[in-house]
């Protein structure tokens, strides 16, 4: 169901996206860059979180962390990470699987500011063998995300 979902979002609002569907799975940051072989930081991860009882969906790149005195700053409280069966029941999507896109729920998207980075970002779509290929800046605008700065990037050594 999740799949075809995300599927009927792009059919709808953006055609031209192909969800580009792997035999082996992506269901993490790493699985994915070495499946789409690209680096870590090209994946575009979904976190599902609640702050003060409201959910919300923080997309970010794939090596960047949640800063906590960033996300209290910004949202105003402390955020905890959904559960497996929350995620599934929020989002409609599988937790290795989960985007922004074809939503179970209509949930506010917020998109950190660590993916403008890049040119291309790949977000899951919505099976944990599947991503599609987008812009930040189109992710954001199709899912109607707000630009925030809630993440800190891994230390350079």
């Amino acid at each position: 169901m999740s799949l075809e979902s995300v599927r009927a979002f792009f059919t709808t609002h953006a055609p031209e996206i192909e969800v580009i569907e792997l035999d082996e799975s992506t269901a993490t940051v790493e699985l994915a860059a070495r499946a789409h072989g690209v680096a870590p930081a090209k994946i575009a991860k979904t976190l599902s979180m609640r702050v003060d009882g409201q959910p919300l969906l923080v997309v970010a790149r794939g090596d960047a962390r949640l800063d906590n005195r960033k996300i209290k700053a910004t949202f105003g409280g402390k955020a905890k990470l959904l559960g497996f069966e929350e995620v599934l029941a929020l989002t409609g999507h599988p937790v290795g699987g989960v985007c922004p896109f074809g939503l179970a729920t209509p949930v506010p998207v917020y998109c950190d500011e660590s993916l403008r980075a890049f040119d291309e970002v790949l977000p899951a779509a919505g099976a944990p063998h599947s991503a599609v290929r987008i812009s930040p800046e189109r992710l954001a605008m199709l899912t109607e995300a707000r630009w925030v700065d809630v993440c800190k990037l891994p230390e350079v050594e």
